[in-house]
């Protein structure tokens, strides 16, 4: 009768730790599904900012190619700034 006990007690020992496995198992996967949702909306959200950041670039390369600003000039430029005024050497004033 005593081996019969022990018996229970060992079957009632190693069902609850495969329960506790099972869960641990269960809560895992549901980790995994959480992380890789994540991850997917990580992804999307990165595409959407490359393209954002691709049209900037192209808006901002455009803003500088129209503005004289960001023109390089060299030496044998014809524009020449004298006291904060520019002028054309092309034309006469």
């Amino acid at each position: 009768m005593n081996s019969d006990m022990d018996g229970d007690i060992e079957n009632q020992v190693e069902l609850e730790e495969k329960t506790r496995l099972i869960n641990q198992v269960l809560e895992l996967q549901n980790t995994l599904e959480d992380l890789s949702a994540r991850v997917d909306a990580v992804k999307e959200e990165n595409l959407k900012l490359k393209s954002e950041n691709q049209v900037l670039g192209q808006y901002i390369e455009n803003l500088m190619s129209a503005s004289s600003v960001f023109q390089t000039t060299d030496s044998k430029s014809k524009r020449k700034v004298t006291k904060g005024v520019r002028k054309d050497k092309s034309t006469s004033v």
